[in-house]
């Protein structure tokens, strides 16, 4: 993954507050906590095949922007994700959009299969 022509590496997520929230189309619910979250987000990472970025940077004070396309077992997704900071510059919410609505379905069944048998597998749990 690059950016710019730089390797690309969310540093924000090795910087998150112990009440972070992660929220994203593609999950029932809101994960709650450095560790769930940490873990949610480790194991989407592991599911692009390709990130091509458009834009990953600031957007406000207290805001970052990662907008990129990928592969996911094959199929076209694009992926925005805000980030905020609380005021400690530490990630203290995480929203995550996968589009088209066929590509964060497909996204949605596959973190099912991966949190399939443990505590996280409750924000898959709706998926069609």
């Amino acid at each position: 993954m690059t950016y710019m022509g730089k390797p690309y590496y969310p540093t924000w997520l090795d910087n998150l507050a112990d009440d972070v929230t992660l929220e994203a189309s593609a999950m029932d619910g809101t994960a709650h906590g450095a560790a769930a979250v940490r873990t949610i987000l480790s194991r989407a990472r592991e599911q692009y095949e390709q990130q091509e970025f458009s834009y990953a940077g600031p957007c406000g004070e207290q805001t970052f922007v990662e907008d990129y396309s990928s592969l996911v077992r094959g199929m076209p997704t694009h992926v925005v994700v805000l980030v905020t900071y609380n005021d400690d510059g530490q990630t203290q919410s995480v929203v995550v959009n996968h589009r088209p609505r066929d590509a964060m379905l497909q996204f949605s069944r596959i973190m099912l299969e991966k949190f399939s048998g443990t505590s996280h597998e409750k924000h898959w749990q709706g998926t069609p």
